[in-house]
């Protein structure tokens, strides 16, 4: 089991920045891919941003040049930071654990999830 806890959401105007945090706890040494994604009012729940072990990353079109995710191995959390925030990207953001294995998903954890609302 891996339990996740998000912070730092909030309520910023456009073109503003944000940085949302995902600590991680529980069997921590099964994960080998972490992420954020987000889900809107109406709308299916979308991969925002991804980190896989040796540190490859993998972004949303609609995000990339703007927002960066990082993993602090020794803290065991996972960030991301967000820049140039637009209206679109207000959404609630969940911060998830994976164990992959080939195509496999063994293990899949979420958060709680994190407001981040931009006004315009």
């Amino acid at each position: 089991q891996v339990q996740l806890v998000e912070s730092g959401g909030g309520l910023v105007q456009a073109g503003g920045s944000l940085r949302l945090s995902c600590a991680a706890s529980g069997s921590i040494f099964s994960i080998n891919a972490m992420g954020w994604y987000r889900q809107a009012p109406g709308k299916q729940r979308e991969l925002v941003a991804a980190i896989i072990s040796g540190g490859s990353t993998n972004y949303a079109d609609s995000v990339k040049g703007r927002f960066t995710i990082s993993r602090d191995g020794a803290k065991n959390t996972v960030n991301l930071q967000m820049n140039s925030l637009k209206p679109e990207d207000t959404a609630v953001y969940y911060c998830n654990a994976k164990k992959l294995r080939g195509g496999d998903i063994l293990l899949d954890s979420w958060g709680q999830g994190t407001q981040v609302t931009v006004s315009s």
